[in-house]
């Protein structure tokens, strides 16, 4: 077998970022709340919530609706980095998270996070992740045209590490992350951290729903991340 081959048989773990690896998603939902605000735009946090997961394009489709005038997306975008940015300080990941793609890794898998925030979102938190040595690739909103729950970034992100659809699982903590994962052609591991309910992610399609990353981890060897094929 070629290097190249060897490289491309092994299987592909991808994860989710916010709401899933790190503790994000009530702080992401504040802080396009006060964005929103600034722009005249006051729309209840449940709402923001639920749209959690997606690329700033899809969420404010999702919030705002896709009629409403395109010109200050940038600068609602740009005022919810900003806001964002303030509590970089204050992220942390969640209980597990750096041990779950270390166990990921040593069972053969190819570590890739795949995010719809920015590059910078995205830069802030995996370094909380102290788990360099084990992510092979990452992808955010800058590598697509398309967001979650477009299976873009999923594709994306297997074609970092020459991984197929048939041989990765995804792991997110949203209806989004599931949707795109199964568009993508690829299983998905649910997590509640996010605050998307368990039957919410179960009729989405997700194959197995766990509370929290340390769940998955102590349940790894029984769940579709036990080992890649080879």
């Amino acid at each position: 077998m070629t290097a190249r081959a060897a490289r491309a048989s092994r299987g592909a773990a991808l994860f989710d970022v916010d709401g899933t690896l790190v503790d994000t998603n009530y702080l992401h939902t504040l802080t396009w709340w006060q964005a929103l605000r600034r722009h005249g735009h006051d729309v209840p946090m449940s709402r923001i919530h639920r749209a959690i997961g997606m690329g700033a394009d899809r969420l404010l489709d999702a919030v705002l609706g896709e009629r409403r005038q395109h010109a200050e997306d940038s600068a609602i975008a740009d005022s919810h980095a900003a806001l964002y940015a303030a509590w970089y300080g204050n992220l942390r990941p969640f209980e597990g998270s750096t041990e779950l793609l270390r166990a990921v890794a040593a069972r053969g898998w190819r570590v890739v996070l795949a995010s719809s925030a920015s590059e910078e979102e995205v830069a802030a938190v995996r370094g909380l992740l102290d788990a360099d040595e084990v992510i092979e690739a990452v992808t955010s909103s800058g590598d697509v045209d398309a967001t979650k729950p477009a299976p873009d970034l999923v594709e994306t992100a297997l074609e970092a590490v020459g991984a197929e659809s048939e041989n990765a699982v995804f792991v997110g903590d949203t209806v989004w992350d599931v949707e795109a994962a199964r568009r993508a052609g690829l299983p998905c591991i649910g997590l509640l951290t996010g605050g998307t309910t368990r039957a919410e992610l179960e009729d989405a399609g997700a194959v197995l729903v766990c509370e929290d990353a340390m769940t998955l981890l102590r349940r790894i060897d029984t769940s579709p991340l036990s080992r890649p094929r080879q």
